[in-house]
């Protein structure tokens, strides 16, 4: 697996100082990749303890090009955005994506009811179990509203910030209304990630969960970025080497990669 298509430098606020773009990229280039797209946090109306996630981005494509066209013979440099959605954000995520040339477009959802579940103490009347619920529903929502993007970021990523993470969490427990998000990105023509932060984070499993992923194959979902939410250098392709394993025990031949917001199908293995 030799692309990361989830990225971040210090373009996002919960990205490290010292994790600029050229440092991103020159740790890909450690790390054996051909292709990085860097997907920096766009996520306007997102205020939690006084942090905002949003960036300028015409400073981020000018910074960004030139990077672009230093180390186009050693790594190939896409620009993406990881844009974060709310059912209110329609006609704004419409016309940001429009306006810009990205290669990429990942739609996330970080918030629920206009609070981050990062901050657990915030749901404290919620069971995990209630928590992972609602935020599927909110996803839902989201799809349905917002069709500015190219896949679904990290759809059950909400587990990292429960109480107890997995023990109250699965697919068959959450099978309607997953498979809802699931048939709505597939006639879009739309796709998910598989995003091992999961692991990173203590989880047994990527996100999504591998019952999702082939789910979404079964229904005929064929697009399937591979991210891993790299923060830091040093997180960048974090356990790629499992994701041949869990493609193709969901059932893909393929996976996808992005450039002017074109599909580019590459073979597993």
């Amino acid at each position: 697996m030799k692309a990361d298509f989830h990225t971040h430098t210090n373009f996002s606020t919960d990205a490290e100082k010292t994790s600029t773009p050229e440092n991103m990229i020159l740790g890909a280039i450690e790390k054996g990749l051909d292709v990085i797209c860097i997907t920096d946090h766009m996520d306007k109306d997102y205020d939690e303890e006084g942090k905002e996630f949003v960036f300028h981005t015409e400073e981020y494509f000018r910074i960004l090009k030139p990077l672009r066209e230093k180390y186009k013979h050693r790594i190939d440099v896409r620009i993406g955005v990881e844009l974060g959605l709310q059912p209110h954000l329609k006609d704004f995520a419409k016309e940001y994506v429009n306006q810009y040339p990205f290669d990429f477009v990942i739609g996330s959802v970080h918030v629920l009811h206009g609070r981050d579940p990062y901050y657990r103490e915030g749901f404290s009347d919620l069971t995990d179990e209630e928590l992972y619920r609602q935020m599927f529903e909110e996803t839902l929502e989201n799809v349905k509203n917002i069709s500015d993007f190219d896949v679904l970021g990290h759809l059950d990523y909400i587990v990292r910030y429960g109480f107890g993470q997995e023990k109250a969490y699965s697919y068959s427990r959450n099978v309607d209304i997953v498979d809802e998000i699931l048939k709505r990105l597939i006639s879009e023509g739309k796709g998910i990630e598989l995003n091992t932060a999961g692991l990173k984070y203590g989880l047994p499993f990527a996100h999504p969960h591998m019952d999702v992923l082939k789910r979404y194959k079964e229904l005929g979902g064929e697009v399937i970025t591979v991210g891993s939410d790299g923060h830091k250098p040093e997180h960048l392709a974090y356990d790629f080497h499992k994701v041949k394993d869990i493609l193709e025990a969901c059932g893909f031949k393929y996976y996808t990669e992005f450039k002017e917001r074109k599909l580019i199908f590459k073979q597993v293995g």
